[in-house]
């Protein structure tokens, strides 16, 4: 969640917990919990998803080059890995940020029952890389670019197994966003 504090977090989800938005569960066999919503915080969804669809028609076009946020952008495309689509024991990707100074390259570890961002070498063979700016990739999930229009502009460049680099969008799924409507921006 960007630069939040842990205490900052567990202050938070504590208060979601306290006005039944969240279930708090032990992960099994592990330190800390897991966190799942409620009916009530179900119920919000189709708040929450049209304010996501305002943003794209009035306020995605305020947002500065300062404020892509590459951890946020990471967890949300580990999130958005299909893992049944990813055969094997083990997917490595790796993408580098090339308008980043530090922590240019990240990696997603990627295995039947897990995603998993790393932000050090894993010492694997990587399967598929992609360099580019942190900004072309929020553009290609949220659906205002395509992979295609990217790679032709020499925005980004990917790399590696022609299984997984051809079918990229069968097992990198867009986020719930790329299909809303863009007709209505104002200029």
């Amino acid at each position: 969640m960007g630069d939040i504090s842990p205490a900052l977090l567990t202050k938070r989800l504590k208060q979601l917990e306290e006005q039944n938005m969240v279930i708090r569960r032990r992960i099994p066999g592990q330190r800390g919990f897991e966190y799942f919503p409620t009916d009530a915080c179900e119920s919000l969804l189709p708040v929450l998803f049209a304010l996501g669809e305002w943003g794209i028609i009035w306020a995605k076009k305020t947002i500065l080059d300062q404020d892509f946020d590459v951890e946020f952008l990471m967890v949300y495309l580990e999130r958005s890995i299909d893992r049944e689509k990813l055969k094997g024991l083990q997917t490595i990707i790796k993408f580098r940020f090339k308008d980043l100074e530090e922590q240019r390259d990240w990696w997603l570890l990627v295995s039947p029952e897990k995603s998993e961002v790393c932000i050090k070498d894993p010492g694997k063979d990587v399967d598929v890389y992609f360099h580019c700016s942190v900004q072309t990739l929020p553009d290609i999930w949220m659906g205002d670019r395509t992979y295609r229009d990217a790679i032709k502009t020499g925005d980004l460049i990917m790399d590696g197994d022609p299984g997984l680099t051809r079918n990229v969008t069968e097992w990198l799924r867009p986020g719930i966003f790329a299909n809303s409507s863009r007709n209505d921006t104002p200029e």
